[in-house]
């Protein structure tokens, strides 16, 4: 833009001394006469002015005689209608991307997601006299960060419809013990799902739930192991308890 605006600025200078926006300038003969000094003739004596010369503004046919500086002036006005338009656009595309930042900046504060195991190692959890809960310990994914390892509860961080699913797993230990794998799925201490698999005809067994309910944020939901049952795993991860929010209802 600044070039452009430069090079008619010069075409401007380098065409001031030959033509003028009246046409060329008073310096070429008018009429091929010799000017007079008498008073009807209008020359310096009388104090007039040449007929050769005019201080009115642009005559209809400027730019058939002075075709530099007119083109210089259309070539700029084509730059200003070009600016204006490419401001516009700029301006468009800078709302566009605002509105794309926010939706983004949205989906960022509603993902929530984790995926847990009970342990890496060979261990049992139970049977115990009481209900107890369930601490799952090898973290998979925690998206948000609102599972916690310290307590086995998951706390809702935003209002909507969460999926969660629970497998559980157990072994006997020997063909033809008692086996009992089964485990209870609360959300805010109310019972939800209890998947179970009381089998004494092989080692092992296992079972899952999935379940998709409507969760207020601050709300609790965790694993309960009921009395007389029992869990085990190792680095195979078979028990596991997942959630994830589907969609956001605030």
């Amino acid at each position: 833009m600044k070039g452009a605006v430069f090079l008619c600025l010069l075409g401007a200078v380098l065409v001031q001394s030959q033509y003028s926006w009246d046409g060329p300038t008073t310096g070429r003969p008018s009429s091929g006469r010799p000017s007079s000094g008498g008073p009807s003739s209008g020359g310096p004596s009388s104090g007039g002015t040449s007929s050769g010369s005019t201080t009115e503004g642009p005559s209809p046919s400027v730019c058939l005689t002075d075709h530099a500086s007119c083109g210089c002036c259309l070539m700029q006005q084509q730059l200003y209608r070009m600016e204006s338009f490419f401001n516009m656009s700029l301006n468009e595309l800078q709302r566009d991307l605002e509105r794309a930042e926010n939706v983004l900046n949205d989906i960022r504060a509603t993902r929530s997601a984790f995926s847990v195991a009970l342990t890496n190692d060979r261990w049992c959890l139970g049977p115990f006299r009481d209900v107890v809960p369930v601490v799952y310990q090898h973290v998979f994914i925690n998206l948000a960060g609102s599972y916690s390892i310290q307590t086995g509860k998951f706390i809702v961080p935003r209002s909507g419809v969460y999926s969660f699913s629970l497998t559980v797993y157990s072994d006997a230990g020997s063909a033809g013990n008692t086996l009992a794998a089964c485990a209870s799925l609360y959300h805010n201490n109310i019972l939800i799902a209890g998947p179970s698999d009381r089998n004494a005809q092989d080692q092992e067994d296992s079972s899952t739930s999935v379940v998709a309910l409507h969760a207020n944020a601050g709300d609790e939901v965790h694993v309960k192991l009921p009395i007389g049952c029992y869990l085990c795993d190792n680095n195979s991860h078979f028990n596991t308890f997942s959630g994830f929010l589907l969609y956001a209802t605030d």
